[in-house]
């Protein structure tokens, strides 16, 4: 006496003698398939693997690039915040010009601040976060240094002086009498 599901939808009347048989033979292929075809399975298998290891893959550079872009967010912000904690507010009535993306610009600075620019003790930095931004600041040449470490880009001028370069004096080695009179 069969207790399989077939016999019981036999005796119920859901199923009749045509339709087991099919679903026998049906059962039948797909295991003769499964014992036969492994090859079939494991391209499958593989193929799946494959598909898994490359969106992983995919997964992990876009959460690099997601990481970068934070990293830069935040290196923004660091600069940002040292510009505006160290910027030199008082403006003068002196113009000083200077080249930036070969353009020459102009900003009003005190005439200590212009020897300070020519010089190097200051500089003038980007206090947005794109290169193209208009807004420039005028800052230390400590704090140039900070925003150099972090990025350079946004320094818009800061003259370095050599100080190993000797100054070419002609008359260097003529000694000027005391009692030179004008």
């Amino acid at each position: 006496m069969g207790n399989s599901l077939q016999d019981q939808l036999l005796r119920a009347g859901l199923a009749n003698k045509k339709q087991g048989v099919k679903a026998r033979k049906a059962l039948n292929n797909k295991q003769k398939l499964k014992a036969s075809g492994k090859a079939v399975d494991d391209e499958a298998a593989q193929r799946v693997k494959a598909a898994a290891e490359e969106k992983a893959e995919k997964d992990r550079q876009l959460n690099r690039e997601k990481q970068q872009q934070l990293e830069a967010r935040a290196i923004q912000a660091q600069i940002i915040q040292l510009i505006e904690l160290n910027r030199l507010e008082e403006r003068g009535d002196v113009e000083f010009s200077y080249t930036a993306e070969s353009v020459i610009r102009t900003i009003m600075v005190t005439p200590r601040q212009q020897k300070g620019l020519v010089n190097g003790q200051l500089a003038l930095v980007r206090a947005g976060s794109q290169e193209h931004s208009e807004r420039v600041e005028l800052v230390s040449a400590k704090v140039v240094e900070k925003i150099a470490e972090r990025d350079s880009t946004a320094i818009v001028l800061h003259n370095q002086r050599d100080e190993e370069e000797p100054i070419d004096d002609e008359y260097a080695d003529y000694q000027v009498p005391d009692d030179l009179m004008w």
